[in-house]
This record gives structure tokens, sequence and C-alpha cells, in this order.
């Protein structure tokens, strides 16, 4: 078997959505707590005070792993994952600096299937919940930005004995900053750009590397509340990953994803958005394509 291939699946590696799906014994080779791609349009809009809901959709497969130099691995190996994902958000009346503050929190219920090499499980549940504060710039009235400091708490049920998980079991402390600009009949664009710092997983003595990555979105506004574009993500681990005290070498994870992302926003304050994406660039991380959906309400 070759070094990168043994590595791979000595650390599990897969891709997951608001929760993770693992390889033999753990989950951190390459999965993520946050969900790549999960932001589209308006990601960098804070709305007035008040509360509002978002129930984000999200269907996730991939029949193909990639290893270091991006070419497929040879095992039989396929996820599916779902997840229904709401989303509180309280703007305050309050302002920092000029911006407005506001709270919230995500809280993923999540259902993971992995196969691999003959070996198959599913699992379902609470996945790793999101939460933290944040502040909204209103720079004019069609550029916006947010930042924010999110937390991602090992909430979902963990076994190192599983093939699915639906969380990683481990804290994540995660920076962002998302930008907006927004025209009804023009140009819109949209990227959140975020830094994760993990915590070790006391169930393997593992810790994954820093990752950043950014979710995008680049539209056309139609004038009649709708915009039709393209979006995705980007992603690329930063450091190594350790376990046991031990740097490993060799399986940074990256990608990027593109596809189509459409949006309508009603006249009462709410918007629905859609897009799919399909995953290349690939490397030490599974490959496949994202569907998402995601409706904002106002309370």
């Amino acid at each position: 078997m070759n070094p990168t291939l043994a590595n791979l699946l000595r650390l599990a590696v897969c891709a997951s959505l608001f929760g993770a799906a693992n390889l033999s014994h753990a989950t951190e080779g390459g999965g993520t707590s946050y969900p790549l791609g999960a932001e589209n349009y308006m990601s960098g809009a804070m709305p007035p005070p008040g509360f509002y809901g978002q129930l984000f959709v999200n269907h996730y497969e991939a029949d193909n792993l990639r290893g270091n130099d991006g070419r497929k691995l040879p095992v039989d190996f396929r996820v599916r994952a779902n997840a229904i994902v709401p989303r509180l958000i309280w703007v305050s009346d309050y302002t920092v600096l000029g911006a407005s503050l506001a709270l919230h929190a995500i809280v993923p219920l999540v259902d993971v299937k992995v196969s691999l090499n003959g070996q198959s499980q599913r699992n379902s549940g609470l996945g790793d919940v999101i939460f933290g504060p944040a502040l909204g710039f209103h720079h004019s009235d069609k550029f916006h930005s947010i930042l924010a400091f999110d937390m991602i708490a090992p909430t979902g049920r963990y076994d190192k004995n599983d093939l699915a998980n639906p969380g990683r079991n481990y804290w994540v402390f995660e920076p962002v900053y998302a930008m907006s600009y927004v025209d009804p009949a023009g140009l819109n664009l949209d990227a959140k750009v975020m830094y994760d710092f993990n915590r070790r997983n006391p169930a393997t003595d593992y810790r994954s590397g820093q990752e950043f990555h950014v979710d995008y979105a680049v539209g056309w506004g139609l004038g009649n509340g709708w915009v039709l574009g393209v979006g995705g993500y980007y992603y690329r681990q930063t450091t190594d990953d350790n376990q046991d005290g031990e740097r490993i070498d060799d399986n940074k994870g990256r990608s990027f994803a593109v596809g189509p992302s459409i949006k309508y926003s009603g006249k009462d304050g709410w918007f629905v958005t859609a897009k799919w994406s399909k995953e290349t660039g690939v490397r030490n991380r599974a490959q496949g394509d994202a569907y998402w959906l995601k409706l904002t309400l106002p309370f």
C-alpha cells in the first residue's frame, strides 16, 4: 500500500457537513467542523434589529478520495450526508464602534452514511453546534460587512470506533469577516472569510491543523427579486496535523467548489437562496457535490 493511501486510511479521510463522517478510527484527516460552502448571497449583510430565523437544507455526496497528488485513491468509498439546520439570529439595538451587535446559534441535525471497502455504517442525530457574537457594519446602501467570532462546540455524538459520526469531538474557534455588495438590479458580490483554530480531540489525541476557507457568491440582480450567478467555496489547510505529539506530513487538505447559485427576495423581508457546488482541485479529502437551500425569515 502506498504511504499516502495508508496515511489517509489511518487518519480517517472523509468530507462531511455540519458534523463528520470518518474512516477507520478517527475523523480528523479530511473532515471539517464548519460546513464548507454553507453561505451564499447576503452573507455579509446584517439585517435591522430584531429576531430572524434561517433554515439550511443540505445534501452532500462523494464516491472518491483524492490523495496528496490529487489522484483518485484505489479504495471503494462512498459518503452520503443530509442535514436540516435551523439558525436563530438576534440583532440588538446596541451599537459598538458604529456597528450593530448580534448573536446567533446554529443547531444541525445530521444524517451520515459511509461505505468503505465492503463495510457500511449510518448514524444520525445532533451535530456540532455553532454560536457566537457578531458586529454588523453598513458602509453604504449597497456595501455591508460583518465581523464575528464563532465557536463550534463538540455536541454531536462521537465514537472513535465508528465509521460515521455526527460530531467531531473537539472545540473550534473561528474568526469571521464577511462582505456583501448588494444591488437588486446589478452586481452582487459576497465573501465570508474564516480561519479555524482546532483544539485536540481527547478520544484520539489528535489535533487537526489550522484551516482557511471562504464561502463566496457572484451574481447579477434582475430587478424583480431574482439574482442569478455562481457560488461555492475555497478551502486550504495551512498547518500540519499532529497526533501523540508528533507532526503528520503530507496530508494537508485543499479544495475548490463552484456551481450555479440563485436568490429570490420577497417584499416582506424574506429571501431564499439555492446552489449546487462541484468540488475540484481536491487534495487529501473526499471529492463530491453539495446541494444547498437556505431560507431567511424575520419574526
